[in-house]
């Protein structure tokens, strides 16, 4: 599913891609903007949509100029309703350098919020007028809630990376991946319980406001599982192969090297 994509440009290489799904949500928010406010709306509300996920962008650019600072290369960055994901070659085992990675991305959405702040100041209030200041205090809010939220420690977020990279500097890298991964899952399922079935959450007032939500928590659940997954058979494959080696270099010389059955290998996975 995460082939249905609209190829857009590069940024450095990075071929940044939209998913088709995208343009569900594109229409959505056209479309409550239409509700609120005919053509003035729709543009206001796309505008905003368009902007905060720029924003977005930005946020997987920071990880991915941290990421290719240390030599990883980095395919693309996906944009889907949930948010987005960039995609890495390879995923550092090194945790200082996947805590930097990690950091990175908050980061930029800390700073456009300090870089706004001091243009437009702060409101304490919810409330945001239709005006150049009003946008700007919705995007300084924003990226705060989107540098916060990414503290989650719901792995593969950033809060679960990091959560990652602290347990692999104390246990094997494929340890510390299954606990932030069963970490994550547990966090997500009860986010998705708390979003269904509570009133706990003050902007939340229609059942239609529930769903998104609960989709995003519930794909982060899937994905840490499949890193998981991922990360396990990259092991296997990798001690697979140093047996190879081992039986290969152990063979007396002048002797026919030891018939090895070797299985398909599929390609590895970041």
């Amino acid at each position: 599913m995460l082939g249905w994509s609209i190829n857009l440009f590069r940024v450095r290489g990075i071929q940044l891609a939209v998913h088709a799904s995208f343009f569900v949500l594109l229409a959505w928010i056209a479309y409550e903007g239409w509700q609120l406010a005919g053509w003035i709306g729709v543009i206001w509300s796309v505008v905003t949509l368009l902007t905060f996920f720029t924003c977005v962008v930005l946020h997987e650019l920071g990880h991915s100029f941290t990421a290719m600072h240390f030599g990883i290369g980095v395919r693309r960055i996906l944009l889907m309703p949930i948010g987005g994901m960039a995609e890495f070659e390879e995923i550092p085992r090194q945790p200082m350098r996947e805590l930097l990675i990690t950091l990175a991305g908050p980061a930029v959405n800390f700073l456009i919020a300090g870089i706004l702040w001091l243009v437009v100041g702060l409101r304490t209030d919810a409330e945001y007028p239709a005006t150049a200041v009003g946008f700007a205090q919705f995007i300084l809010h924003a990226n705060l809630v989107m540098g916060c939220f990414n503290f989650l420690p719901v792995f593969p977020m950033d809060g679960g990376r990091i959560l990652r990279a602290l347990l692999a500097s104390r246990m094997p890298y494929l340890k510390a991946t299954f606990w932030a991964a069963r970490i994550g899952r547990t966090l997500a399922l009860a986010a998705i319980a708390v979003i269904l079935f509570t009133s706990w959450i003050p902007w939340i007032e229609r059942p239609q406001d529930r769903v998104l939500p609960a989709i995003l928590f519930a794909f982060i659940g899937v994905a840490g599982e499949m890193e998981y997954r991922a990360t396990r058979r990259r092991d296997e494959e990798d001690a697979h192969w140093r047996t190879v080696v081992a039986r290969l270099s152990a063979a007396p010389a002048g002797t026919e090297p030891p018939q090895l059955s070797v299985g398909p290998i599929g390609p590895s996975q970041a």
